[in-house]
């Protein structure tokens, strides 16, 4: 896996650059990828978090378009400054994502469960806020088509969060108390870890991340509506899986998920650029994710 994802993104960059006979290396499309590349990490990032400690968050896409909605209406219609709304909107998956953690130590059930109900409340939050419409017309928008030599300022500022991320996770007591409770919550308990905290702050951070990627959708998107989020979910999942992230916890892969959001990204491009059925790409990430999972499994079981 160390060497196989990088292999893979090199080539298969390698071969859409040749089939569209260079085009894909002209800044403007570069440009274009990168911008596009910028939420798939973020929701990746969102879904290792959570996965680091064991649980998982279903809510990624629904929260994210809430998160979206609310702040493009609050630029839109109330004039609310877009460096307020950034901050607004990175608060509010943080507490959405802490209000997940509390309710799985609270109850004692699991993350799947929890966010599942709270992805059907937040789906039906977004369309209260939205309903039909479609918000485009704020200042936030601006700030998406900045780009230095063709490289877009989200894309750097979401590379230094993956690498904020992955520094958490290795140096930072936190990070590395999580890595233990999803490792072995007993042992990790026997350590005077606490796992409940862990949890809690795994599904806070999760949220956060998930705001950062309404941000980024709202500054590069050509507008928000209720179909925000909607195909989040799949993404979320592929980019860590596809990664090296264990999904019973305590093995994430920053760098992995990075490249593996690349990787998917690249089928988008690849569907785009011959004109592919979207729900086969759907299938085919799908298929690699599962294959992923069950190769993973029949490795730890011959081990």
């Amino acid at each position: 896996m160390k060497y196989s994802l990088p292999a893979v993104a090199l080539a298969g960059f390698a071969a859409l650059a040749v089939a569209s006979g260079g085009s894909l290396l002209a800044g403007p499309s570069l440009q274009t990828m990168l911008v596009y590349l910028a939420v798939p990490i973020l929701i990746g990032l969102a879904q290792l978090v959570a996965l680091a400690v064991g649980q998982m968050n279903l809510s990624v896409g629904a929260l994210g378009g809430f998160v979206a909605v609310a702040g493009g209406r609050a630029m839109a219609d109330l004039g609310v400054p877009a460096w307020l709304t950034v901050l607004g909107a990175l608060a509010l998956g943080a507490a959405v994502g802490l209000v997940n953690g509390v309710l799985v130590v609270l109850t004692r059930i699991n993350g799947f469960i929890v966010t599942l109900a709270t992805m059907t409340m937040l789906t039906g939050l977004q369309y209260q806020v939205i309903g039909t419409a479609t918000v485009s017309d704020y200042p936030l928008r601006a700030f998406g088509s900045l780009a230095l030599f063709h490289i877009p300022v989200v894309f750097v500022l979401v590379l230094l969060v993956a690498g904020a991320v992955a520094g958490f996770l290795r140096h930072a007591v936190a990070g590395r108390r999580m890595l233990a409770s999803g490792g072995n919550p007993l042992a990790a308990k026997l350590s005077g870890i606490s796992n409940d905290r862990s949890l809690v702050l795994a599904h806070g951070l999760s949220g956060l991340l998930v705001g950062a990627a309404a941000v980024v959708t709202l500054a590069t998107a050509p507008g928000v509506n209720q179909s925000i989020g909607g195909d989040w979910l799949l993404a979320s999942f592929a980019a860590p899986i596809i990664g090296g992230t264990a999904l019973a916890g305590g093995a994430v892969s920053v760098t992995g998920t990075v490249l593996a959001a690349f990787i998917v990204r690249l089928v988008d491009v690849a569907r785009a650029q011959f004109s592919l059925d979207p729900s086969w790409v759907s299938f085919v990430v799908g298929a690699v994710v599962l294959g992923t999972v069950l190769l993973t499994q029949r490795r730890r079981v011959a081990i």
